[in-house]
């Protein structure tokens, strides 16, 4: 029986783990709420200024069917929101990573910061 009871509490254990956030995503959503949150939106459906950032990981640039202010530059990209794209972006002026953008952000420098920023835009789903 105790053999059971161990191996269901590494079971619930491993599941939590699993289903829970990275701590470097918990991280990242204090990053959001200071760099992005005042432009863009978290939530699913939400746009501001910026478009949501719900399930940007992965997505194609400007293909959000319910936003319609990206710009020229932005629509013409053909990028693909991946991690490395996400960084390469969001690492330095975004006026310097796509010009023609009408996105007004001067980059983020710390490495740390942009970790956790990415992890947590990627968990936005």
């Amino acid at each position: 029986m105790k053999s059971f009871h161990q191996t269901l509490l590494c079971g619930l254990l491993l599941a939590g783990a699993l289903l829970a956030p990275p701590a470097h995503a918990a991280d990242g959503k204090g990053v959001f709420m200071t760099e992005c949150a005042e432009c863009h939106s978290a939530a699913q459906g939400k746009n501001k200024k910026g478009p949501s950032m719900f399930g940007v990981a992965g997505r194609p640039a400007a293909s959000l069917a319910d936003y319609s202010n990206y710009s020229d530059a932005l629509k013409a990209s053909k990028w693909q929101w991946t991690p490395a794209q996400l960084k390469t972006y969001l690492s330095q002026s975004s006026s310097k990573a796509l010009p023609g953008t009408k996105m007004k952000y001067e980059g983020l420098e710390d490495q740390k910061e942009l970790d956790a920023l990415i992890a947590y835009l990627n968990a936005l789903h």
